[in-house]
């Protein structure tokens, strides 16, 4: 475990050494960025550091629907609801369909934002058909993640085309994919709303791919109207908005940096010379391993990845290259000449 005292970017320092870093979830690498934090401190002087206040005050301040609409726009959904974390948008959707009138369903590799005390996680996706196939008495409700990190989901969702989806309403964490991955970073909403299911929500984290602390849900008008009449929507104060007011204000940036990711991203696996060591979905920079020799390897060579448990120290070690769109092109070379190495 490695203890800095910044934000990490594309290195860390450690005992006066510098690292190479190929972790965390920095995907665009805004958080660091000249241009981003300039926009972020005057939008900090319009609308100050914190708003603590519920959405439904009788003072209002009008950037949270102008970036509520510009997320499903972007999204290709009808509506849209920020709130102050991803966590809490996805707990809000549990809290919302956890009644009697729905049997909620966890796919394999689900994030916990989604679920609450001891529900079950299906192993795997021949258990969960089978048991949505065999409950009759209420709606079925399908929690999963669009990058699930063991390729499963995104970008086919090919489970989801045996399940009996027009009768199941679905429910996604695109914590990883929104800003990354669709038509213009609107991440998987499209797609899945192709499928045609019974009603479909999306829930993510706005962190990780546009670098700020919020989160959203997307659905149809009717859906998001519902949840904002909830106590939990009521009883919670919103994101920051100076921080929803960067993340409009950002876009050209944004736009420019994702471009640079997937190059990132496509320099990366033209270059390694073994892509079977890794777990991956295609369009995505995160790739996936369970070698511990590998990490130890390149560590050896001064290059550190995603490697814990998580979420709990219980569960299986993560172990995960990421690319960002500040890596340089030599940071990209360095990583795959020791990778090469590695698999000769």
């Amino acid at each position: 475990m490695y203890t800095i005292d910044g934000f990490p970017g594309r290195t860390i320092t450690k005992d006066g050494k510098e690292l190479l870093y190929f972790g965390g979830t920095s995907y665009l690498g805004l958080q660091t960025d000249a241009d981003f934090q300039s926009i972020f401190i005057e939008n900090i002087k319009k609308y100050g550091t914190a708003y603590s206040a519920s959405r439904k005050s009788n003072i209002k301040i009008s950037i949270f629907d102008e970036v509520d609409q510009y997320l499903a726009e972007m999204v290709g959904s009808k509506a849209c609801i920020s709130m102050s974390s991803g966590y809490l948008a996805g707990q809000l959707v549990c809290d919302y369909y956890s009644n009697g009138d729905y049997s909620l369903f966890y796919a394999p590799n689900t994030h916990s934002a989604l679920f609450r005390n001891q529900q079950k996680v299906y192993p795997n996706w021949q258990e969960l058909e089978k048991a949505i196939n065999e409950n009759t008495n209420t709606t079925p409700v399908l929690f999963l993640d669009s990058i699930d990190f063991h390729g499963d989901n995104y970008p086919d969702y090919t489970f989801l085309e045996k399940l009996p989806i027009s009768n199941i309403i679905l429910v996604i964490d695109d914590s990883h994919g929104i800003g990354i991955t669709g038509e213009n970073g609107g991440g998987s909403y499209a797609f899945l709303q192709s499928l045609q299911p019974k009603e479909l929500l999306v829930s993510c984290s706005l962190g990780k791919g546009f670098g700020i602390q919020a989160g959203a849900i997307f659905g149809s008008k009717k859906l998001i109207n519902l949840l904002k009449n909830t106590s939990f929507f009521g009883g919670a104060s919103p994101a920051t908005p100076a921080a929803l007011a960067t993340l409009k204000d950002a876009q050209e940036l944004i736009i420019a940096k994702r471009i640079q990711l997937h190059k990132n991203t496509d320099f990366f696996l033209s270059t390694l010379s073994n892509t079977s060591l890794f777990v991956f979905a295609k369009g995505h920079p995160t790739f996936n391993f369970q070698n511990e020799m590998l990490s130890k390897y390149l560590e050896e060579n001064a290059i550190i990845v995603t490697n814990f448990r998580y979420p709990t120290e219980n569960d299986s070690l993560m172990s995960r290259i990421v690319l960002s769109a500040s890596h340089t092109q030599n940071d990209i070379l360095n990583l795959c000449a020791i990778l090469n190495a590695f698999a000769a």
